[in-house]
């Protein structure tokens, strides 16, 4: 029995048509009725008419689209009644008609010859009704697909074996700000939660997903806008017919980027839907879906053939045409998502339907084959993709039952099968509706939503990544302590009061706290103005230290920028000789940069009094040297045109000044070279007094640097100029070459600023090392080097083979424990596990104790070596086995 069609209705009050709706009357799902209240509004005057030979539909439409495009016909009469009857141009015999043609069975769907008031042929001529169905059409099935592909995604994932590591980097404060990409890294997260695939193997094909599918969402949420606008927009035209010009150019422009994205879709769906057929272990199974995947090649052909059509109808203007042809290619798509669903879903759970149906004569084999199945592991899928696989076979299991039962061949089923998998990824099949919401349900579940992520600029750092961090903070401590600072650690908020001012236009990234007990707070920026508040209260004058600590910026989150981050600081606050404290400061800096390893680098330095010198001698206004400092402070990520604008049209420079400024930053190279030129007779820099002192300084220092054989890692940068207020003498930055990470480290003397929290001056000159951005450098050498990193310093793992015995664990760990031996211990009579967990921690010795060990009182040392096991195993008794791996671990 056929099911009863709903009904949609058109031109009620507050009423709007959709594209969904404009579907359901295409298909056939759905009759339409127009609500009483719009059959009032047409004319029932006596109104000129003129014939019509059709309604101005193109040739060449399918019955569907003809359907749609009479849809928006009607909708475009009844709106174009808005007014009382009086006024009104339509007469309801038109919509009627078109009423009775979409309600009805009939293929022919032409009036032939019609009369038609001006009014109407205006709604005929300028509604662009085709087009707009069309739109609406295409709208529908694209918005639906983009609902239903990451599902079929998510199974190729789990029939590939795929890493899916990169979906979680796409939100994770790298300056990704798509959020269709990481909104479908997200679904495919929550399908795939618990999937066991992570880190196995990288697939282009898989990698790509969010970027292809997001795109993909993206431009269906723009033809859903404008479809949804031009559905329920009246026909405005007079009796020249103007109005409403340009709907083909403007619809055209928006779905052109659905074409794009849609063959990309399918490209991608069919690569998959490649590497599943190729997972198919049952060759059985495999020539029987050997079909299947031929004709994904065949609409694989089809779908660049449609692609090139339409584009060709595109740059023709022929948008009807373009808009069908499209249409024609998100059918194929449709087609080859479901060819994709049929390749991963038989490899996950096809092979067990396979046997399950094989046949009396395979009763006997199918016995050996469970008992082969009980050794092997089940596959573990994902929650989500698990609903989804049950789903599937619980319709094919539902329709077979439904049938006389009777045995049928392998391959005749398998092709049943194989149909009915596809009518659920079909639109207009059975039981797509019902695939809908589940996948929907899936998606949108409580469950799987409490799924927490990270806020962006954040990040969480696995064990490999917190072993290269502790290994690079021991190696920085090291050397701060080789200088004899003393470690000081400060609140990681500060009141307000002490932040403010201090950081020049970069104290708009201060992060405030809510008011908690009527003091205003905020996250600390950096550690040197936390370190000047602390000496300026204890009163202190002298003083060498070192802060490792957290410190946080409302910054746009980039690659190699995050809001929270890791400082490794050191200063040196006090009266010394001349330079000295400046000298060590960018001599600890090298010896950090050295030890870390990271590749090349060099230290760009500038005195501050230089740069004021030549600002004065450039004619700035010295109310304006703060400000210009940091336009050129952004010479290093812009060009010298772009900060000459900032100068001239923001700050209020001339452009001579500016251009001035230009010749003088352009100066670079190595110390003691530029030194002794800007030093030569003659030089502007010699007539100023605040240039001159500053040469004088930085003359001591390239000597100091000289001798301490660290110059060939100093270039002398005009250009440099640091951003923040609080800078008076030396400033400095270091880069790595080769590595678009920005700075990784910098500093500076800062005499005034301690002065500014009491009473009295103390000059200070320290240095903060970019450690985060340190650590992205070491991670990306250990990938390239391929270095396995140890995530433990274990070296021992006592094995006890026998279950139920923790207390036999327990007593030889502990002796392990006391002697200092890094150890772990495992209890289990899988003799696999416990050599799997040596291998992937990296553990060098094994204690074994197994039913043998223990009825013998001794136990069995084990050495691996590069992750496989060495034949030599050796004996020892349990009161010596201590001091035997005590001289083992030491050779």
């Amino acid at each position: 029995m056929a099911a009863e069609r709903s009904s949609i209705t058109l031109g009620g009050k507050g009423s709007s048509f959709t594209s969904s709706s404009v579907y359901k009357v295409a298909s056939g799902v759905a009759n339409v009725r127009i609500d009483s209240s719009a059959i009032e509004r047409f004319s029932t005057r006596n109104l000129p008419s003129i014939k019509r030979s059709s309604f101005g539909i193109p040739q060449g439409l399918t019955n569907e689209e003809t359907r749609a495009s009479l849809a928006v016909l009607l909708n475009k009469l009844i709106l174009s009644t808005s007014g009382p009857p009086s006024s009104s141009t339509a007469r309801s015999v038109l919509p009627l008609k078109i009423l009775e043609i979409l309600n009805s069975k009939a293929q022919s769907l032409d009036l032939g010859e019609i009369d038609v008031t001006e009014g109407e042929n205006i709604v005929l001529e300028k509604s662009s009704a085709p087009l707009i169905g069309l739109c609406s059409i295409i709208d529908h099935k694209s918005t639906t697909l983009s609902q239903i592909v990451d599902s079929v995604a998510a199974l190729s994932c789990e029939v590939t074996k795929a890493d899916i590591a990169s979906f979680s980097l796409l939100d994770s404060g790298d300056g990704n700000s798509d959020k269709d990409v990481i909104g479908v890294a997200g679904d495919l997260k929550v399908l795939l939660n618990g999937y066991k695939g992570v880190g196995k193997l990288e697939i282009e094909e898989i990698s790509k997903i969010p970027w292809i599918h997001g795109k993909f969402r993206y431009v269906v949420k723009s033809v859903h806008s404008d479809a949804r606008r031009e559905l329920n927009s009246g026909v405005k035209g007079g009796k020249t017919g103007s109005g409403n010009t340009g709907i083909g150019e403007a619809l055209g422009t928006t779905l052109l980027p659905l074409l794009t994205a849609i063959k990309n879709l399918g490209v991608c769906s069919f690569l998959r839907a490649k590497l599943c057929f190729e997972k198919i272990g049952n060759e059985n199974l495999k020539n029987c879906l050997s079909e299947v995947f031929e004709n994904s090649y065949v609409e694989f052909e089809k779908l660049k053939n449609s692609y090139k059509l339409a584009y060709t109808a595109h740059l023709e203007e022929d948008y009807c045409k373009f808009a069908h042809e499209l249409n024609e290619s998100l059918g194929i798509v449709w087609r080859i998502v479901g060819l994709e669903a049929v390749t991963a879903f038989f490899p996950l759970a096809g092979g067990e339907l396979f046997v399950q149906k094989s046949g009396d004569a395979d009763k006997e084999e199918s016995k050996n084959d469970k008992k082969k199945k009980k050794n092997e592991k089940k596959t573990v899928v994902g929650k989500g993709t698990s609903v989804v696989i049950q789903f599937i076979k619980d319709r094919l299991v539902s329709n077979e039952a439904a049938s006389d039962g009777d045995q049928m061949h392998s391959l005749k089923q398998i092709k049943q099968w194989v149909e009915q998998i596809l009518n659920l990824f079909n639109p207009e099949g059975r039981g797509f509706d019902s695939f809908l919401d589940k996948v929907k349900e899936i998606v949108e579940s409580n469950e799987n939503r409490r799924l927490p992520k990270l806020p962006k600029g954040t990040r969480d750092f696995a064990k490999e990544q917190m072993a290269v961090r502790e290994k690079a903070f021991s190696i920085i401590q090291n050397v701060f302590k080789r200088h004899g600072a003393t470690a000081l650690d400060t609140p990681v908020f500060e009141l307000r009061e002490t932040l403010m001012g201090k950081y020049g236009e970069d104290s708009k990234l201060v992060y405030d706290i809510a008011d908690q007990g009527g003091e205003l707070c905020s996250l600390r920026y950096d550690l040197t103005v936390p370190f000047a508040r602390y000496v300026a209260m204890n009163g202190i004058t002298s003083f060498k230290r070192y802060q490792i600590a957290k410190v946080y910026r409302r910054d746009n989150p980039s690659k190699g920028r995050y809001r929270e981050f890791y400082q490794c600081d050191f200063d040196i606050a006090g009266l010394f000789e001349p330079m000295g404290p400046d000298f060590e400061i960018v001599k600890i800096l090298t010896e950090l940069l050295d030890e870390l390893e990271i590749g090349d680098y060099e230290v760009k330095l500038n005195h501050r009094k230089l740069l004021d010198g030549m600002l004065e001698i450039c004619g700035v206004p010295p109310e304006k040297f703060r400000t210009i400092c940091s336009s050129i402070d952004k010479l290093d990520k812009q060009s010298f045109e772009q900060v000459k604008k900032e100068m001239v049209e923001e700050k209020g420079l001339s452009s001579e000044i500016a251009d001035r400024i230009g010749n003088f930053v352009k100066e670079k190279g190595a110390p003691l070279e530029l030194l002794s030129k800007l030093r030569q007779e003659g030089s502007e820099f010699l007539d100023n007094q605040s240039s001159r002192e500053a040469l004088d300084e930085l003359s001591i220092m390239f000597e100091a640097l000289e001798r301490s054989k660290c110059s060939h890692r100093i270039v002398f940068d005009l250009s440099l100029a640091r951003g923040l207020d609080y800078y008076t003498g030396v400033i400095f930055e270091a880069v790595c070459i080769g590595a678009e990470v920005g700075s990784i480290g910098a500093g500076g003397r800062y005499d005034n600023l301690i002065g500014m929290f009491g009473t009295k001056q103390v000059p200070a000159v320290g240095m903060s090392l970019g450690i985060e951005r340190v650590f992205n450098i070491m991670e990306e050498l250990n990938e390239k080097q391929k270095q396995v990193i140890r995530p433990t310093e274990t070296q021992v793992l006592v094995s006890i083979m026998v279950d139920n015995k923790l207390a036999e664990a327990a007593g030889l760990v502990s002796q392990l424990w006391d002697a200092k031996i890094n150890a772990e211990y495992l209890v289990s009579k899988r003799k696999e596990k416990h050599f799997n967990r040596a291998k992937e921690s990296g553990i060098p010795w094994m204690v074994m104790v197994g039913e043998k060990e223990l009825s013998g009182g001794f136990v069995t040392l084990k050495k691996l070596e590069k992750g496989s096991e060495e034949k030599e195993d050796q004996t020892c008794s349990r009161d010596s086995f201590v001091g035997e791996l005590l001289k083992l671990l030491s050779c």
